[in-house]
């Protein structure tokens, strides 16, 4: 009863969400902390450098984040690629995003690989681990010259902080408050994608216009002919050779469970669709298998359970094979946009207009939640079983968008 009553005195999240919102005591706390301490050590910044200084420059890019995220930030690094040719741009990215790589095949130039605290998932870094790999990185980041900083995630203060104890001159980012006060040039945040963003950014640091667009930067994977081969291996294995029949690909889960929608839901979603004359396969992490079992074994004799048997690699090549991919906003649905796959997405908490997919809307259908406080970006809820925007989406509206999409009657 509490908890109720607590709920309802929360403010609903302004839809489409209010950049000048008065943020929470905590965040107020750190952004106070962040201008004090960059006040304190307050020194010369660089200034933005001209056009044959960034012909060979030293860049590095920091994106701390998870696969979706990287693959978003691959039309941005590529268009980056081809306008600095000779520049050398390095790429500091967590260990968790690193199966992401061949989405930004050919980018960059080196890569550095940290456990960038506050991303983890599991048990976090504490205060005095994060400060002490906050000055280890930075030491070894001096080392290495770098001219210029790109702080790619427009809240990540801690990038920011370690690009300016590591002594590097420019650095560019987004404007935050905890985020400004560690950077040389801060350029006003938007209510865009986060492709368009990552675009934008590099863009303010060539000087250059930039109206990004899907069409003309798409979000691409690399996948190797022996990648295709296991993919069809594998295919022929489950389901024997291919004919007429589509193929559809349910990938139910994500990196939050906040962002799950019913497996009764996704059940009766592929024994309709296999009763159109689709072909229906489930696919998971070896960490979903539960899930994507629990959702097959409800008409065993029309689905496929593939889950667990995937990398990000392989799951990307399966994606290529098949005539539609269906899931909760995740990166592999992404990672099926960018093999050219049509999708349809689940958006619960999540923003499609931030974290949709980027293609042609044609191809990727977007469905959301009709509640009030949706999308409110808060993927920690504990209460599961309360916090049900997702599962609000109904069974008819998700087999009349697959439907569209294959051109089948459902």
């Amino acid at each position: 009863m509490i908890r109720g009553f607590l709920t309802f005195l929360m403010p609903s999240y302004p839809y489409p969400p209010d950049s000048k919102a008065y943020p929470g005591w905590k965040a107020r706390l750190r952004a106070g902390a962040m201008r004090q301490l960059a006040g304190i050590m307050r020194g010369r910044s660089g200034q933005p450098l001209h056009a044959e200084q960034l012909k060979h420059a030293r860049i590095l890019v920091i994106r701390p984040d998870h696969l979706g995220d990287l693959l978003f930030l691959g039309p941005a690094l590529r268009w980056l690629r081809a306008r600095l040719p000779g520049a050398h741009l390095t790429l500091a990215v967590g260990p968790w995003g690193k199966p992401a790589l061949p989405g930004l095949e050919g980018a960059y130039d080196n890569l550095i690989e940290f456990a960038f605290p506050g991303f983890e998932r599991g048990k976090r870094a504490g205060f005095a681990e994060r400060w002490a790999m906050l000055r280890k990185e930075a030491e070894h980041l001096q080392q290495q010259h770098f001219d210029v900083a790109l702080i790619c995630r427009h809240d990540h203060w801690w990038g920011a902080m370690l690009a300016r104890f590591a002594g590097i001159p420019y650095r560019l980012g987004f404007d935050t408050k905890e985020t400004s006060p560690w950077l040389s040039v801060a350029i006003p945040k938007r209510y865009e994608h986060a492709v368009a963003a990552n675009l934008r950014l590099m863009a303010a640091l060539t000087s250059d216009s930039m109206q990004p667009d899907p069409t003309q930067h798409p979000l691409r994977f690399q996948l190797t002919a022996a990648e295709m081969t296991a993919a069809k291996a594998l295919l022929k294995q489950h389901i024997g050779e291919r004919n007429q029949a589509p193929l559809v690909i349910i990938h139910p889960g994500s990196g939050a469970k906040v962002k799950y929608w019913e497996m009764q839901k996704w059940g009766m979603v592929a024994y309709r669709l296999a009763l159109a004359g689709a072909r229906v396969l489930i696919t998971g992490s070896p960490d979903e298998v539960v899930l994507t079992r629990s959702i097959a074994n409800q008409h065993a004799d029309a689905v496929v359970d593939l889950g667990g048997k995937t990398s990000f690699s392989s799951l990307a090549a399966l994606f290529k094979q098949a005539d539609l991919v269906m899931g909760s906003d995740s990166g592999p649905l992404h990672l099926a946009v960018a093999v050219g796959t049509p999708t349809v997405h689940l958006f619960g908490p999540s923003d499609p207009v931030l974290f949709g997919p980027w293609g042609d809307p044609t191809r990727h259908v977007v469905l959301f939640s009709q509640w009030r406080c949706a999308p409110c970006g808060k993927f920690d809820w504990p209460d599961l079983a309360e916090h049900g925007c997702v599962r609000d989406i109904s069974e008819e509206v998700v087999l009349k968008a697959a439907g569209q999409l294959l051109k089948i009657v459902v």
